[in-house]
């Protein structure tokens, strides 16, 4: 019996697909990228299943969406209870090994994979627990601005310590397969942590671009006035209340952001070379994705946690041997649809669990008729809104529901960028009636609010217990428990890493208490009285 094919999921950490050029993008170089494209299947619209790391990534690896399991925010664990794709692909007869950034919580940092060469870059514990009852409100973390008014080169940074380190065990990883006789498939999952803010590159890619190439946003900052309840809301827990963003620290952002791209397209091609050199590449499928996109300045927004398309919407490429080369998909797809394709692909498909929310990808590459309803689903439960919001997507059209706010409706096709909601016209009740009851058949956000509100009491108990924190970091060398973020928080440890320092950036306007914050959201005061 024939061996099946070896796995590589590479990843890279809020790469929005729409900066790339195989999505349209004239700015960003990315030949490495092009020519996975070009010798395998790109899926034009597939989508982050929770626009954060790791409610996204739980969802990927266990091919269920993050309410279903419990994953709501940066701070909850994949209970061990709960199989992913590496333990059914153990079954499978692969042997697995994860090679970077997963941002697992809690003591299982495995979960499933025979081996980890890398540690994680971000902390095990509890760090950053979202917290409802405080409401819509500034939360210092890594989606603070400060990486967007300190954007620009650098000589070195955190982020790409650890991307080198694993670039370096996933080539090494690479060769030992190669010389292995014993004839077992490979699962590798090699996940880097750029282009994540800060937003910052070394001065060799930086020097890849010049500023007159850098674009500008596709859409310009909105008023805030005119913002819908969830965009207003995650104005301020991004902290764009304390920073007035120039046309400098647009264009700086964008093009620390490109370079960083670049720097990883690089190591991907270095990847894809080592294959070739090992005879490797006709019997393993590549894929690449990320975890969610970027917002990068357009509607005047940054970071992830929003169902914006930038945000969203994530790159999808799949090179796999003796299929056809150069194919576009156009249906809807997203990332807990991997696990079942994996599992078709080991030839395996009773392994796919029940309860599971993908289907198979496997068909859109041989091109034989799929079995996949052209959906997408998306959820998010952490900071902001602080209520439950979910975004589906069916063909053209895409729904975002806030509970307890008014729904959107979006024409992909005739507005790609987002700017006529459709919600209320009835020319499109229909539509909206049919992506709700979709979305109504596993999604209750009166009862999820309940659960995700006891989630975080219990979780942030354990955080603010007197004494040292929980350290659950995984260790594959000396000094794993200190080294890259821990304890300390991103924007200070990223901050004190990169090299040479910068000087932080104080607020260009005064805090607001939550009460003003409230108000503003609510329309009960003018935001022009605060923010001149």
């Amino acid at each position: 019996m024939k061996k099946p094919q070896n796995i590589i999921l590479i990843m890279a950490d809020q790469l929005a697909a729409h900066a790339l050029s195989i999505y349209g993008n004239s700015v960003c170089k990315t030949p490495n990228l092009d020519r996975l494209a070009a010798e395998g299947t790109v899926f034009e619209n597939a989508y982050s299943n929770n626009p954060l790391c790791v409610p996204s990534r739980a969802s990927l690896l266990t091919g269920r969406l993050s309410p279903s399991i419990g994953v709501y925010d940066n701070a909850n664990e994949i209970s061990s209870s709960i199989p992913t794709m590496a333990h059914y692909l153990r079954h499978a007869g692969y042997q697995t090994e994860l090679c970077g950034k997963m941002h697992f919580i809690g003591p299982n940092q495995l979960h499933g994979f025979n081996n980890r060469s890398v540690t994680d870059v971000y902390p095990a514990n509890h760090q950053w627990i979202a917290d409802w009852d405080a409401g819509p409100s500034f939360v210092p973390s890594g989606t603070a601005l400060n990486g967007v008014v300190e954007a620009g080169s650098c000589v070195r940074t955190m982020q790409e310590d650890y991307d080198d380190e694993v670039e370096h065990c996933a080539i090494q990883s690479i060769y030992d397969r190669a010389r292995d006789d014993k004839g077992q498939p490979f699962f590798q999952l090699i996940s880097f942590t750029s282009p994540h803010t800060p937003f910052t590159v070394n001065q060799e890619y930086w020097d890849r671009y010049t500023p007159d190439e850098i674009d500008a946003p596709t859409v310009g900052e909105i008023p805030f006035e005119d913002l819908d309840y969830y965009s207003k809301a995650m104005f301020f827990a991004h902290g764009r209340h304390r920073h007035r963003i120039t046309n400098e620290h647009l264009r700086d952002t964008r093009h620390a952001y490109y370079g960083m791209i670049s720097y990883i397209d690089d190591k991907i091609g270095r990847i894809l070379d080592t294959l070739d050199k090992t005879s490797l590449s006709d019997e393993t499928i590549v894929l690449f994705t990320s975890d969610h996109g970027e917002m990068l300045g357009e509607r005047g927004m940054w970071f992830k946690q929003t169902f914006w398309e930038w945000s969203a919407h994530v790159p999808l490429i799949a090179r796999m041997p003796n299929t056809p080369k150069g194919q576009r998909i156009k249906e809807t797809v997203s990332l807990v649809d991997l696990l079942p394709s994996f599992l078709d692909l080991a030839k395996r498909t009773d392994l796919i669990p029940q309860d599971a929310d993908g289907s198979s990808l496997i068909p859109f590459l041989k091109r034989t008729k799929p079995d996949h309803p052209n959906i997408a689903i998306s959820d998010y439960l952490a900071i902001g809104p602080c209520v439950p919001c979910r975004m589906i997507r069916k063909d053209r059209f895409k729904l975002i529901r806030t509970y307890g706010h008014p729904d959107l409706l979006f024409d992909l096709v005739d507005d790609p960028n987002e700017m006529r909601n459709l919600a209320t016209d009835p020319i499109y009740s229909n539509t909206v009636a049919e992506l709700t009851e979709l979305s109504d058949q596993d999604w209750n956000p009166q009862q999820l609010e309940t659960a995700v509100r006891a989630s975080q009491k219990l979780r942030n108990v354990i955080k603010t217990t007197p004494g040292p924190a929980d350290k659950w970091d995984h260790t594959s060398r000396v000094g794993d428990d200190t080294r890259y973020v821990r304890t300390d928080g991103v924007d200070v440890t990223k901050g004190r890493l990169r090299l040479p320092q910068v000087p932080e950036v104080a607020p260009n306007w005064p805090p607001l208490d939550k009460n003003i914050i409230k108000d503003l959201i609510d329309g009960k005061r003018n935001i022009s009285d605060y923010l001149t």
